[in-house]
């Protein structure tokens, strides 16, 4: 039995997803994502005006005459979220913290997926891959992932972005869009990442909490790293103090956005005071400007 409070949140996120996925997203969704998986089809002898790059030298070489591989659009996509719910994902200073956030985005991708007839799979990690749920279509599948993002009790603390990629890399072995949902508060996951980014669609969806960025000021207060245990008092009445700790908050922000453009991978930004349907659509337009230039 679903407790009953984890049941009404799964029914608010999808009355609230279905509705913003019909009004505002499953159209760009299948204008950004359909037609961009290619499979191949078949061998035939080269024509001329035929593209000289499609040539199959192995065929090319073994019968002495020019051959062209065919393609054929994919009739269906595989949709891969990696969410990071590490006790860091815990935080929040607004009305949601960062892991409900990611769940509902999860949620809002899943049923655009659906409603394209895509497939959708979830691997949901900390500092080792806490759950693997394989891509497959329908409603109750979505309605499956949700519930378990929702309900889920990490074993772990910290966050480990390299063990999600290694395992993705072993048990997802087609091309897929792949949305790593994370707040990235961590390091030397780069080279991993470059990996997953040349053999998938890869777009990193950042998500963070305003208070991560900016402080109040409200007097001494204790701030606690979710994941260490580490605690640190911090005096919010200092300018100086404030200004030091919104300068590294953007420059954390700005580190991310230059290592994902350094890798040619997507960044969706996500934070927890705004509504995230408005920023999605926003990405999704940008990226179809981008394809037709």
């Amino acid at each position: 039995m679903i407790p009953k409070e984890l049941a009404k949140k799964i029914r608010y996120i999808q009355i609230y997803t279905s509705r913003a996925v019909n009004e505002s997203l499953a159209g760009e969704y299948e204008s950004v994502f359909k037609g961009r998986g290619m499979e191949f089809d078949q061998v035939r002898e080269y024509h001329i005006g035929d593209d000289i790059r499609s040539i199959d030298w192995n065929v090319t070489a073994r019968t002495g005459e020019p051959h062209v591989k065919l393609f054929v659009e994919e009739r269906e996509l595989t949709v891969i979220f990696m969410v990071d719910l590490s006790a860091s994902g815990s935080f929040g200073s607004t009305r949601k913290i960062k892991n409900e956030v990611a769940a509902e985005l999860c949620a809002l991708l899943a049923f655009s997926a659906i409603k394209n007839n895509d497939k959708v799979g979830l691997i949901v990690f900390t500092d080792q891959v806490e759950m693997f749920i394989p891509p497959a279509k329908g409603t109750t599948h979505v309605l499956r992932l949700i519930r378990e993002l929702l309900g889920f009790k990490p074993k772990q603390t910290k966050t480990n972005i390299s063990a999600g990629i290694e395992f993705m890399g072993r048990v997802i072995t087609k091309r897929s869009v792949v949305f790593l949902i994370s707040d990235f508060l961590e390091e030397a996951y780069e080279m991993k990442l470059r990996v997953l980014g040349k053999k998938h669609d890869l777009l990193a969806v950042s998500i963070a909490d305003p208070r991560e960025i900016k402080l109040p000021n409200v007097g001494l207060i204790e701030l606690e790293d979710a994941e260490t245990g580490e605690v640190i008092l911090i005096d919010t009445g200092s300018k100086q103090v404030r200004k030091n700790y919104e300068k590294m908050g953007h420059t954390h922000q700005d580190n991310l956005k230059k290592m994902f453009r350094s890798m040619d991978i997507d960044q969706i930004e996500i934070l927890t005071d705004r509504d995230y349907v408005v920023d999605l659509v926003k990405f999704f337009k940008m990226r179809e400007r981008r394809r037709h230039r």
